[in-house]
């Protein structure tokens, strides 16, 4: 039988393991979710998942592990860091001709990075043991894995809602193995937001509807990933150049100081989606884009959603011909949903050039009749 001693030994051996294969921190919790679940019930009555069914279908069994995997005893929680060395997320940001990718999803799909990891460590924790049985799960099951990986003392859950370590940020994915052995649990690390707000004022939508409140309706990963109809022309110029994802609550906060870069090249950035043109992502057909984004977690959201994602991101960028026939060019060879977003782009550029041509006409008047210009 094993003894306390040994179980101690284990979860130590079983950090140590983890770190060996590629993960920043390992933390061990016990399955306990119960304080979750009136905030769960709450966030889902209020329809706040939008269009994520999935995240009602199972109900509570997204805050009871054990229901999800019975026998599961403790959870051992993991987190790996994914921020490029040169993330380049302000040059991209700041301009509008091009199309910014939320850094996690530059390199290969994180999924398969994580799972594959975590399927290793159960194998090496069942070898040691004798008999286990475990599951590793990545963002691929009804888990709150933000919950657990808080729990184990992987970091605090910040008013953004996501999970902020003192010592790295938030730049992290997070991942989990279900094992059926009682372990020795870690203490979770003390809350540290304070009376910042940042995260709520900078988000551009007003997704963080209050501090630890996300509304995914409103929050542009959501919007850019997830949504699957036309985005609600509300958020359209809110969106600007962002084509997958948003990260400014992330980079507001000021824990990312802290944050640290990746050392696994599976995370490296793919030189076609580091720096992208908006123009030459527009150009590429749905074969281009299926090739160029294989291995990569752009590629679920499919041809059509990045072409509607990039005819918003058009719109909102500076006025040319080049974009304008680049647009009108697909108007008829592409799907209803992306004319919809093309036609408004168009409209956009055109109500641009109008207030640049009243604006020109102004100061040459201004000029002609020797007036300072107002």
């Amino acid at each position: 039988m094993t003894t306390t001693l040994d179980l101690q030994k284990l979860a130590h051996d079983i950090k140590q393991w983890g770190q060996e294969l590629g993960f920043d921190q390992v933390g061990i919790t016990d399955c306990d979710l119960t304080s979750e679940e009136p905030q769960l019930e709450s966030w889902l009555a209020q329809n706040y998942h939008g269009e994520m069914e999935y995240m009602a279908r199972y109900g509570l069994m997204r805050a009871r592990p054990a229901e999800l995997q019975p026998g599961t005893r403790s959870v051992v929680s993991v987190r790996m860091n994914y921020l490029p060395p040169l993330a380049k997320i302000a040059e991209v940001l700041d301009n509008p001709t091009q199309g910014y990718i939320s850094r996690y999803a530059l390199g290969r799909d994180y999924h398969k990075v994580l799972r594959n990891r975590l399927k290793q460590l159960g194998e090496r924790i069942q070898h040691a043991t004798g008999d286990l049985q475990f599951r590793p799960f990545v963002d691929s099951a009804p888990i709150m894995e933000r919950p657990l990986a808080d729990k184990a003392g992987l970091g605090w859950t910040g008013k953004h809602t996501l999970l902020i370590n003192q010592h790295a940020g938030s730049f992290f994915f997070l991942g989990e193995l279900l094992i059926d052995l009682a372990l020795p649990v870690d203490e979770p690390t003390q809350p540290s937001c304070g009376n910042c707000s940042a995260c709520l004022q900078i988000c551009p939508t007003g997704a963080i509807v209050a501090p630890y409140q996300l509304d995914a309706r409103r929050c542009i990963s959501y919007l850019t990933i997830e949504l699957n109809g036309p985005i609600p022309e509300e958020f359209r110029q809110l969106i600007g150049n962002r084509i997958y994802g948003c990260d400014d609550c992330q980079l507001i906060c000021p824990w990312n100081r802290y944050a640290v870069t990746s050392a696994e090249h599976d995370f490296s950035p793919r030189h076609e989606l580091h720096t992208p043109e908006l123009l030459t992502l527009w150009s590429w057909d749905e074969k281009t884009f299926l090739k160029t984004t294989e291995g990569s977690p752009i590629r679920r959201i499919g041809f059509e959603k990045w072409q509607r994602n990039i005819a918003i991101a058009l719109g909102n960028g500076p006025v040319s011909d080049e974009v304008i026939k680049a647009l009108q060019a697909k108007q008829c060879e592409t799907t209803e949903l992306v004319q919809e977003h093309i036609a408004w782009a168009l409209q956009q550029l055109q109500t641009k050039q109008i207030a640049d041509d009243k604006k020109h006409a102004r100061l040459i008047r201004c000029i002609y009749k020797g007036l300072p210009e107002h």
